[in-house]
């Protein structure tokens, strides 16, 4: 059987914004028109979809964008896309606005929900990943993840002057809900005593025993790394602890969506730029049911089943470096 010719496709974000997915648009949007494709953008993420909040997008249209945070096709949660029924209306709409395939960037929901589109309905969909947990399998890296390190990073570095300025003990609270990537990076390149992140169920009292060495030792100002998804509890919690445990008051900085905010780096900006390409590509060879991806320092091309039966693993070597480099 012939496959069906593209001709217009819809371009949407979803789940939570992360730096870059504006140059990831930009790079759809101009990389099918010169292909010679139509685009729509789906504002308002899959709700969008079925409320049929579309825009007709040309190269104009995202100009000025690529060095803008969040998403210019605004973005959201929508928990009843998890309905068949639901995604069978969608589909329709689609047909009905003469959308031939769909390029989703965001998350494992954003993914999940293409792929469902794609079994049930056999409807044509990329996928690219667009999240700053970094916890997609099949890349190395996603878009917004880099901006969000050096955000934190940043943020980290002028809370290491105060605790060495007063020898204190300060606890740095990253996002991060089932995974912690970005802790990891966050830590080792700040420096940190101890990282916490959902992977690993660290031992409290390692923790105290290395703090107390550190004080031992003339090491008085120390600060530590922890996901917002640790299993033993979130910052404030591990600040109980090391105070009843060492009487060592811990103050508590909790960073928030202003790791999601603002301009992305050069590095989120050309990656984004080549998955959006990427992504054209795989439309143009009508390979579809695929997340553009970036493995290796190049673009790669990954089942979304296999995206999503797998889960990305922590690097514990890493982990453990940044111990062994704190001390």
């Amino acid at each position: 059987m012939t496959a069906k010719p593209i001709k217009t496709i819809g371009v949407f974000s979803s789940g939570g914004d992360a730096p870059g997915m504006n140059a990831a648009i930009r790079s759809v949007v101009r990389t099918a028109h010169y292909e010679g494709f139509n685009v729509i953008g789906i504002y308002g993420g899959y709700k969008g979809l079925l409320d049929e909040n579309f825009k007709s997008l040309g190269p104009r249209s995202v100009a000025n964008i690529i060095q803008r945070g969040g998403t210019i096709l605004k973005s959201g949660r929508f928990l009843e896309f998890h309905e068949e029924n639901i995604r069978k209306k969608a589909v329709n709409i689609l047909n009905h606005h003469g959308i031939d395939a769909l390029i989703g960037i965001g998350g494992n929901g954003t993914l999940a929900g293409l792929k469902a589109l794609h079994d049930e309905s056999h409807f044509p969909v990329i996928g690219l990943p667009g999240t700053i947990d970094n916890d997609i399998y099949g890349t190395d890296i996603t878009i917004g993840f880099d901006t969000a390190v050096n955000t934190a990073l940043e943020a980290i570095d002028r809370i290491r002057d105060t605790a060495t300025s007063h020898d204190r003990l300060f606890i740095v609270e990253v996002m991060g809900h089932s995974a912690g990537h970005l802790a990891l990076q966050v830590g080792l390149a700040g420096g940190a005593e101890e990282i916490f992140v959902p992977e690993t169920q660290g031992a409290i009292e390692q923790t105290i025993h290395r703090i107390e060495q550190s004080v031992r030792s003339g090491k008085l100002a120390s600060l530590l790394v922890i996901a917002e998804g640790y299993k033993g509890g979130g910052a404030y919690d591990l600040a109980k602890m090391l105070q009843e445990k060492l009487n060592l008051e811990a103050r508590v900085c909790i960073l928030g969506h202003i790791q999601r905010g603002g301009t992305p780096t050069a590095f989120d900006r050309t990656l984004a730029s080549r998955l959006g390409a990427h992504g054209i590509k795989l439309v143009k060879t009508q390979t579809f049911g695929i997340m553009a991806g970036w493995t290796a320092g190049k673009e790669c091309s990954v089942t979304l089943d296999q995206c999503l039966k797998e889960n990305k693993t922590l690097n514990r070597d890493t982990l453990e470096l940044a111990r062994i480099l704190s001390t």
